[in-house]
């Protein structure tokens, strides 16, 4: 049930269940948006600094967001966002890894020119299944008020 700005709470955290990454979608996802050798070729990424055939830092964050929103937290009520903050790739995720996000709550306020929304930051941090951290970033949520701001 999707939660409206007056539902978050300031230090609040929810974590997601996993997704796991096969070799075939990180090379599937990698061919269409990040091709890199490292990402695409087993062969290559062997002799790359990552030892093997390491996910794109951007399926990563992509999944991240994605564990996230099928929580169902925001998928009525969320209005977008305008970006993304401190993103940082802090471990490789390879083939077998099964990810999971905590979703902290940042900060929040109510919008200064849109009444009918308030502004909800949200740090992500994703890990594997050995509870490493292998990704941050920091995005902030257009979330709609239950009161419309009326």
């Amino acid at each position: 049930m999707s939660r409206y700005f007056e539902d978050f709470t300031v230090g609040e955290s929810v974590t997601t269940p996993g997704v796991t990454l096969t070799e075939s979608s990180i090379i599937e996802f990698a061919l269409k948006y990040d091709p890199q050798r490292f990402h695409v070729d087993t062969v290559a990424a062997e002799k790359s600094p990552y030892g093997g055939l390491i996910a794109s830092g951007f399926h990563t964050m992509l999944l991240a967001f994605r564990n996230f929103f099928n929580l169902g937290l925001i998928g009525e009520t969320g209005l977008g966002s305008p970006g993304v903050d401190e993103l940082r790739w802090t471990a490789p995720v390879r083939p077998g890894d099964t990810i999971y996000t905590k979703v902290t709550i940042r900060e929040k306020r109510e919008s200064k020119s849109r009444p009918d929304r308030g502004i909800v930051h949200l740090h992500f941090a994703a890990y594997n299944q050995r509870n490493e951290e292998v990704m941050t970033f920091t995005t902030v949520a257009l979330i709609k008020r239950r009161d419309g701001g009326g």
